[in-house]
């Protein structure tokens, strides 16, 4: 009876070996990381079948062989080094070393090993890296362009604040002088060159996401249409200009005006990858970006989307190069054939709206970039061209409280209404303004900065202000446009925004239409 006992107790643990084995074999045979069995000098013992799909081989490819025929060459020696402090060590060893895919490309791979000294292995399990390594440049890369646009978008709003006082002291000279002939000469140029330095500064600012934009709905088709007569014209007859235009786009929700500034940017940098000629085609489209796309592309909001592709057959670009292809200054062209701005443009005004942008260039076949912006909800007003500006100072003898924190911007902005026939009072902060808006002074209109120092700015002055006077009227300033556009719309106190720097004949324009209106 006891024999009896002790052979089931016998079969019982046999049983539980297996039982064990068998739960290890599935582990192996199953496991999505790679596991490898390997002796003391490097060769391959067991491989799982996972390598088929981390490395390309099929596992008798490895067994049998060394590890330094697979190991990364740079990364061989710190193998070999880890192993050893392993064997020394007899403890869990985690590491990272690269090996090379059937393609020759190389793999990341983590690893977590362990010595056995009975059976004279190592035991390792290892984890792919690839995809997550990605994630990590991605992220690295958004936070290098969130960096560079901080950077940019302060250094463009000090230099708009200095071309301000430029601009408007050169617009009084004029106005207010009779000058000779040849200082008048001088003050143009001068004038000239203040105008072009603005326009630097709005490219910055679009890159840096602050630029003023005027979010409405369009039809992509329709203003791609009427931007391809420009366009061949531009672009010259080795340029063979097509389109694939969906028939049932949805209307886009951004700054219309901008977009086929995109456009037209997009099709220069075309045309120059393809100085032999070639063909540039222009498409658009409905897409759906859904949670997994916005997984691997940090920035993108799943939704429904309106897309502008332009594809060139052109000279393309390294991964390297396209990498930081929406850098500020950053161009490939020789010098004098660019100012490496086109594209960082195209990506602040992307970010801004909403939208979102991505490059797919192959050196040697071509470059295609894809524009995405919001698909609108709703039926929108079409956008309604400005009338042409005039200087008008038929000021009535208003009052105006100007709140501005810059000096220089301030002392042109009181001088530039005083000539425009207003009376002004002015403030060099929120809190100053709020001390005259409590008083007993008469006010027709709040001009004020939008970024300004201290708890206050000047959106959140100018509702606080026409809480304290019902009757008020506001006009805000800002090289930033800061919050201008918030969840694809603008707020009420953004709708008259006047973008710095300024000419007098913007800011008369501005004042009359608000004080009438």
């Amino acid at each position: 009876m006891a024999h009896g006992d002790d052979d089931r107790a016998q079969t019982g643990q046999r049983t539980g070996r297996d039982v064990e084995n068998e739960i290890n074999r599935r582990i192996f045979e199953t496991s999505l990381d790679l596991i490898l069995v390997v002796g003391r000098q490097g060769d391959f013992i067991r491989v799982s079948p996972s390598v088929r799909k981390i490395l390309g081989y099929a596992p008798e490819d490895l067994v049998g062989r060394n590890g330094v025929d697979f190991v990364h060459p740079a990364d061989i020696e710190n193998t070999r080094s880890e192993m050893r402090l392993g064997r020394l060590g007899r403890e869990m060893r985690n590491f990272d070393c690269r090996y090379l895919h059937k393609n020759g490309s190389a793999v990341p791979l983590s690893w977590t090993g362990v010595w056995s000294e009975p059976e004279q292995q190592h035991f390792y399990i290892g984890r792919d890296m690839t995809e997550r390594e990605a994630a990590e440049a991605r992220v690295r890369h958004a936070q290098r362009l969130e960096a560079v646009g901080q950077l940019t978008g302060g250094i463009a709003h000090d230099f708009n604040n200095l071309l301000g006082v430029i601009i408007g002291s050169l617009d009084l000279l004029t106005e207010t002088t009779d000058l000779a002939p040849g200082d008048q000469e001088l003050v143009d140029v001068a004038l000239n060159a203040a105008l072009r330095g603005a326009k630097l500064t709005t490219q910055l600012l679009a890159f840096a996401r602050r630029q003023s934009l005027d979010p409405e709905e369009f039809d992509a088709n329709e203003r791609v249409a009427q931007t391809l007569d420009l366009l061949r014209r531009t672009l010259g007859e080795r340029i063979v200009v097509s389109t694939v235009l969906a028939g049932d786009l949805a209307r886009a929700f951004a700054d219309a005006a901008q977009f086929e500034s995109a456009l037209v940017n997009l099709a220069i940098n075309a045309r120059d990858a393809m100085p032999g000629g070639g063909r540039l085609v222009i498409e658009t489209a409905n897409q759906h970006l859904d949670d997994g796309y916005a997984a691997s592309n940090l920035d993108v909001i799943p939704g429904r989307y309106v897309m502008l592709a332009v594809t060139d057959t052109g000279t393309g670009m390294p991964p390297d190069v396209a990498a930081r292809a929406f850098e500020p200054f950053f161009t490939t062209k020789e010098a004098g054939g660019g100012s490496g701005l086109g594209l960082s443009m195209i990506y602040g005004y992307a970010k801004q709206s909403r939208g979102h942008i991505k490059i797919y260039s192959e050196p040697g076949r071509g470059t295609t970039v894809r524009l995405y912006l919001p698909a609108a909800r709703g039926d929108g007003a079409r956008h309604q061209p400005d009338e042409p500006t005039r200087l008008s100072s038929k000021a009535g003898g208003e009052r105006i409280l100007v709140v501005e924190d810059d000096e220089g911007v301030r002392t042109i902005a009181l001088k530039q209404l005083q000539s425009l026939g207003y009376q002004v009072v002015t403030a060099d902060n929120a809190d100053a303004a709020l001390r005259i808006l409590k008083s007993d002074q008469e006010l027709d209109l709040l001009f004020s900065d939008v970024v300004m120092p201290g708890d206050l700015t000047g959106d959140e002055l100018s509702r606080i202000a026409v809480t304290l006077r019902p009757g008020l009227k506001t006009l805000l300033t800002s090289g930033f446009a800061s919050g201008a556009a918030q969840n694809g719309t603008q707020s009420e106190d953004f709708r008259t925004l006047l973008s710095k720097p300024y000419r007098l004949v913007d800011l008369a324009k501005r004042l009359r239409e608000i004080l009438d209106g």
